[in-house]
């Protein structure tokens, strides 16, 4: 059996949600290492059937959003004469919804990512992560929906734009010992303040790896154990003056901390997208 099977991400918009499902179920197989070949925005005939035929060749595991129905029974037809393994991500879904409705879908590709208001906004969140990321701009904390606040890599900017996904204006600004707090951080509403923490051994992991990524020697000052237990402890001080809800990301995937931030923030997930 193969240890590394290759995974064909096929749609006819950008691929985001069958991508998901195929990362989301692989994950729960450790000694799989799938390879994604991710194909946006098929929509005729002819060039899918380039794609299936080149799936084909690479015995790939099909993953499919098409909401046309001719090109999904295509994918499955093909999958069936040629022994392939093949999952509609859209196609089921579409169907049960309109046996309970009665509705009827409108088949249209890419109407998730309709360019509405919704869209420009949550660019315009993105925009703004970007631009306050790492206390680039402390005034914007005053601007932002929520700030987060950290030691070196406890996942700030990743979560920063997680969460500007959906549409929220997110400030982080990295802290320690050594480095000076803003003025504009004590007018900051604490309920909108996150503080994240993670433990010394996890943290000297992440940035001893993080240095051989530079090339650089893995034991230094900044990934010492000891040092950081300094750093964690200061922030859990800071978090404990400012009354901010503290996160300890240690075993949190970004998914699972972004949760924890909506939910205290009475922020329902589900109709942010």
């Amino acid at each position: 059996m193969a240890t590394n099977p290759t995974f064909f991400i096929i749609s006819d918009s950008s691929g985001a949600t069958s991508q998901t499902v195929a990362q989301t179920a692989a994950s729960q197989f450790p000694n799989l290492n799938p390879q994604l070949k991710r194909f946006p925005f098929v929509q005729t005939k002819s060039i899918l059937h380039g794609i299936l035929n080149l799936a084909k060749e690479n015995n790939a595991i099909l993953f499919h959003t098409l909401v046309n129905r001719e090109l999904c029974q295509m994918v499955m037809d093909f999958a069936a004469d040629n022994n392939l393994f093949a999952f509609d991500c859209i196609q089921s879904p579409m169907e049960m919804i309109s046996a309970a409705t009665g509705e009827q879908p409108a088949s249209v590709p890419g109407l998730i990512h309709d360019l509405n208001e919704n869209y420009f906004e949550r660019i315009a969140a993105m925009e703004f992560a970007v631009a306050n990321d790492d206390g680039k701009h402390p005034k914007g904390m005053l601007e932002a929906d929520l700030v987060i606040l950290g030691v070196s890599r406890t996942s700030k900017t990743p979560l920063s734009l997680y969460l500007a996904n959906q549409n929220l204006r997110v400030a982080n600004l990295p802290i320690g010992p050594g480095l000076q707090l803003p003025d504009e951080l004590k007018e900051v509403d604490p309920n909108h303040i996150f503080g994240l923490t993670n433990t010394p051994e996890k943290l000297s992991q992440i940035r001893k790896e993080r240095m051989i990524s530079y090339g650089l020697a893995a034991d230094t000052p900044y990934s010492d154990a000891e040092n950081i237990k300094q750093e964690l402890e200061y922030a859990k001080q800071l978090y404990r003056e400012i009354g901010c809800l503290t996160i300890n990301v240690a075993n949190k995937s970004i998914e699972e901390t972004a949760s924890i931030i909506l939910e205290s923030l009475n922020i329902d997930s589900t109709q942010m997208n």
